[in-house]
C-alpha cells in the first residue's frame, strides 16, 4: 500500500507543480471545486492526513496551509512510520488501516480531477486502481450521504479498476476528453 501512496502523492504533486497560473479559475470534474479550490483542498487535505497518520487533531480547513506539492514529503513520511495502520483513529473513529486507503483515494481521485482540468496526464496502475475502486465501493453509499460522492456514473464494461472507481465516486471518466 506504502508504495501506491508513494506513486499517488508524488504523481499528484507533479500535477500540483505544473498548474499554471492561468488556469486556476478553470472547473474540475470534483463538484463544487475549480483548480484554485481543489488545490487548497489539497493543500488541507495533505495537513490533515499527516496529522490524522500521526494521531493528531486535523487542523481546521481555513488555517491557510502550504501548498500540496510542497506538504508531498511529509505526508509520505509520515504514513511510512512503523506501525502507522495499526489500531484506530481518534480524530476519525475508524481503523488506521481504512484512514490510509482514504488517504490513498482521495491522492489518487483528486490527482485525476486536477490533471483533468489542467489538460495534464495522470495514470493509475491497475493494482492502485483495483484497491481504490474496493474502497470507492465499499465506501460510496456513506460518501454519498455525506456529499463527498456523487451518484453513480455509469462506465463501459471494458473500464479499467481506476475507471470504475471514477464512476462509483461520481466522475465522468470521460469528463474534458
Amino acid at each position: 500500500m506504502n508504495e501506491m501512496l508513494s506513486r499517488a502523492v508524488a504523481g499528484t504533486a507533479a500535477v500540483a507543480r505544473g498548474v499554471r497560473d492561468d488556469q486556476l479559475g478553470l472547473p474540475t470534474p470534483c463538484d463544487g471545486f475549480d483548480v484554485r479550490g481543489l488545490l487548497d483542498h489539497l493543500a488541507w487535505t495533505a495537513a490533515m492526513f499527516e496529522a490524522l497518520a500521526r494521531r493528531e487533531q486535523p487542523p481546521p480547513q481555513d488555517a491557510g496551509h502550504a501548498p500540496f506539492a510542497d506538504r508531498a514529503g511529509a505526508v509520505l513520511a509520515a504514513w511510512s512510520a512503523p506501525g502507522v495502520t495499526e489500531g484506530t483513529s481518534p480524530a476519525l473513529g475508524m481503523s488506521m488501516a481504512l484512514v490510509l486507503q482514504l488517504v490513498l483515494g482521495d491522492m489518487v481521485i483528486h490527482g485525476w480531477d486536477l490533471a483533468r482540468a489542467t489538460g495534464q496526464d495522470y495514470a493509475v496502475d491497475d493494482a492502485t486502481g483495483e484497491a481504490v475502486a474496493a474502497f470507492v465501493a465499499g465506501m460510496a453509499p456513506q460518501g454519498r450521504q455525506m456529499g463527498v460522492f456523487g451518484e453513480e456514473v455509469p462506465v463501459a464494461g471494458d473500464a479499467s479498476p481506476f475507471e470504475r472507481a471514477l464512476g462509483l465516486s461520481g466522475r465522468d471518466p470521460e469528463w474534458g476528453r
